[in-house]
């Protein structure tokens, strides 16, 4: 049975930061964008706040590639409806940031979302979409193209390649299916397990570095906290979207608790009272879930 590895979204936080680790973001960028990612830098991940009126713009990571691009890459648990409009304002957001005033418009920097979200947004049967921009005739219904000058100045051989990208991953649409490589990126997204003859950039090394039970104990703790909360947290955003009322958070919050206590079991590497004292259940509710 493959190890429960650490969440993507913990990993970013605490250990893809670290240059040793850019191999396991560069691997999942490579399957994502087709193309063989290198990370030069990792920049400011909070956009700066202009005055107190300002949007507050958060992601989990952002970096800078070979490309110059920069690319946002962001988990999503809970349920925003404005999520598509908070994209896009994260995108100009970067743009504007990177853009002096003294630059020609050509210095405009080329921005790509990544959304790994685990909640349902818009309707739609695939996992995984990207958004780009075209422009299309009314009347002939051809797309527009760069000129041979243009694709000069540019360095690049189409429009939507000037503007903003977005992917949206629908981790909770995959089938756990993994019929390409990744697909099996995907699937640790999702169970935050990595099967036995999975292929795809990256993959090896976050198998070695994302092993819960190589975590000093202390960071193991931390972790268990985190996920707990998390759990916490989108339970009680589920519950006001389903029950509106106290009781439903209330059974939320223990079903959570209860999962996380299960996944410490199986890890094996704390004693019941620990797991007690972490998930708040009683000693005698973890006992009965051995």
């Amino acid at each position: 049975m493959p190890r429960k590895l650490i969440s993507f979204d913990w990993a970013m936080k605490k250990l893809l930061r670290s240059k040793a680790n850019f191999d396991i973001l560069e691997g999942f960028l490579s399957e994502l964008l087709k193309d063989n990612i290198r990370i030069l830098e990792i920049l400011e991940s909070e956009s700066n706040k202009e005055n107190y009126q300002d949007k507050f713009n958060q992601v989990d990571l952002k970096v800078k590639n070979q490309h110059n691009e920069i690319i946002i890459i962001e988990v999503q648990y809970e349920r925003e409806l404005d999520y598509l409009q908070r994209i896009l304002f994260g995108t100009a957001k970067v743009i504007t940031e990177n853009l002096h005033e003294s630059d020609a418009y050509s210095q405009v920097v080329k921005v790509i979302s990544v959304n790994i979200l685990y909640f349902d947004l818009g309707q739609g049967n695939d996992y995984i979409y990207h958004g780009i921009t075209t422009f299309r005739g009314l009347h002939n219904q051809d797309t527009l193209a760069l000129s041979k000058d243009q694709q000069a100045f540019y360095n690049k051989h189409k429009v939507h390649e000037l503007f903003p990208e977005y992917y949206l991953i629908r981790v909770n649409n995959f089938d756990d299916i993994a019929k390409d490589t990744l697909d099996e990126w995907v699937y640790f997204l999702k169970n935050e397990e990595i099967k036995e003859g999975f292929k795809a950039k990256g993959l090896k090394k976050a198998q070695q570095e994302l092993d819960i039970l190589k975590l000093p104990e202390k960071e193991r703790l931390a972790y268990a906290r985190y996920q707990n909360d998390l759990h916490y947290q989108a339970s009680m955003v589920e519950s006001s979207y389903t029950f509106g009322k106290e009781e439903g958070i209330k059974e939320g919050r223990h079903a959570q608790k209860t999962e996380i206590a299960i996944n410490l079991i199986h890890a094996g590497m704390l004693d019941n009272s620990t797991i007690a004292n972490i998930t708040g259940l009683t000693l005698e509710e973890v006992e009965s879930l051995i």
